[in-house]
């Protein structure tokens, strides 16, 4: 995450803050070839894409996504919450907290609405 930002912390400390080079590497923790080849550069984002790593209701994802398609059929009475699906997930061997099938369903959701 910090190569997404670097360049313009770099630039902000060094042209606004006026910040010397050498404190500005020994703030990040980087060479100070580092901090000038991000000076002397046109690039103002580094090129490094962010990392996205597997989420834990990743292999989940698909049987999560038809137990919530048909707790949207049912009327509203009938339908499981979704601690109930963590419940349900959690005897799958789902590993993950509430927070991460509650903001699956969220997403889910708005996918389904538009």
């Amino acid at each position: 995450m910090i190569d997404v930002v670097l360049p313009g912390i770099i630039r902000r400390w060094h042209l606004r803050g006026q910040v010397p080079l050498r404190e500005i590497a020994k703030r990040l923790g980087i060479s100070l070839y580092t901090v000038r080849r991000h000076l002397l550069s046109e690039i103002t984002e580094s090129a490094y894409a962010e990392h996205q790593s597997a989420s834990a209701i990743d292999p989940y994802a698909f049987q999560l996504s038809s137990w919530l398609k048909t707790v949207t059929a049912k009327s509203r009475k009938q339908r499981r919450s979704l601690k109930q699906l963590h419940e349900e997930l959690i005897n799958w061997d789902f590993k993950g907290a509430y927070e991460k099938v509650a903001a699956f369903a969220r997403q889910w959701l708005v996918g389904q609405t538009e």
